[in-house]
């Protein structure tokens, strides 16, 4: 009897969970998959609004001789490759100095450092872009320094505009990391810090031998996310040099948004440049997984 009643209970227990998973699945199937899969049709056509045509892999050959979406693609490439190892190195060093329990006002320190990801894309882009003006506070510090004898032109000048698209995505979000670095270093056992003191390691061979390899899948996690993070980098480039000058610092997510919204629409190709991304992520992310993956696995 008491068997049967246990069968009974499983039995109902399965089919509540059955129906979430199918309340789940549907959702996800109705706002993930199938607009992916319907972004994946339209790459493959052309023309706009309903009036959509099959044109086969018409799209993706023109992106071999479209300048701008080379500019766009070598742009974002640069912001990866520049960008994520100094915030990932930032955020790693941040969290093990925050992490020193003879720190004074440690929560203050974290908590002024995790903000700038809190805030507004929009309101800190905005900052940004005053600070860095012709007239702001950052070219007039380094004038009465006399480190430049005349403004940086921070937005129009090509070089220092990504210069300044690379800071802003640093600044903002370097804090983030920092926050999984920290739980991180707060679950690692002291006393294994306290054995290599005994034994004579600096602080250096600590960080270097210890505390980056005990780290290894949050640094490992962390880095792929900042790398799609980047790969869809929009707001800050669209909000602080709108792309310019001259394509300087568009990124393929405002060169998509531009071809949707900005150009004369064209919905197919911005769909198959979409999917670059989409492939650029898959790709980085088996590379990341290979080189920073457990070989044991």
């Amino acid at each position: 009897m008491s068997r049967k009643k246990n069968l009974e209970m499983s039995s109902g227990a399965n089919r509540w969970g059955w129906f979430f998973v199918s309340l789940s699945t549907i959702l996800i199937s109705i706002f993930v998959f199938y607009p992916m899969i319907q972004a994946l049709l339209t790459s493959f056509q052309s023309g706009s609004g309903n009036n959509l045509k099959f044109n086969g892999i018409q799209n993706y050959q023109r992106m071999l001789t479209d300048s701008t979406f080379i500019k766009s693609l070598t742009n974002t490439l640069l912001y990866l490759v520049c960008q994520v190892p100094i915030m990932i190195l930032l955020a790693l060093i941040i969290a093990a100095v925050l992490n020193d329990k003879n720190l004074k006002f440690s929560g203050f320190f974290r908590t002024a450092i995790f903000l700038p990801c809190v805030t507004s894309l929009v309101a800190y882009s905005m900052v940004m872009k005053s600070i860095f003006a012709a007239d702001g506070i950052v070219n007039k510090l380094l004038l009465n320094l006399h480190l430049i004898s005349d403004p940086i032109q921070w937005v129009t000048d090509p070089l220092f505009a990504k210069i300044l698209i690379i800071v802003a995505i640093t600044w903002r979000w370097t804090g983030y990391n920092m926050i999984f670095f920290l739980s991180g270093l707060q679950n690692i056992d002291p006393s294994i810090y306290e054995a290599a003191e005994i034994d004579g390691a600096s602080t250096f061979k600590k960080f270097t031998s210890m505390t980056v390899p005990l780290l290894k899948p949050i640094i490992l996690f962390t880095t792929i996310t900042s790398t799609i993070g980047t790969l869809q980098l929009f707001d800050e480039v669209q909000n602080i040099t709108q792309g310019g000058p001259a394509n300087a610092t568009t990124t393929i997510s405002q060169y998509i948004y531009n071809l949707s919204f900005k150009f004369s629409p064209n919905f197919g190709y911005a769909a198959a440049v979409s999917f670059i991304i989409v492939i650029l992520i898959i790709i980085l992310s088996l590379i990341q997984f290979k080189v920073g993956g457990d070989k044991n696995d």
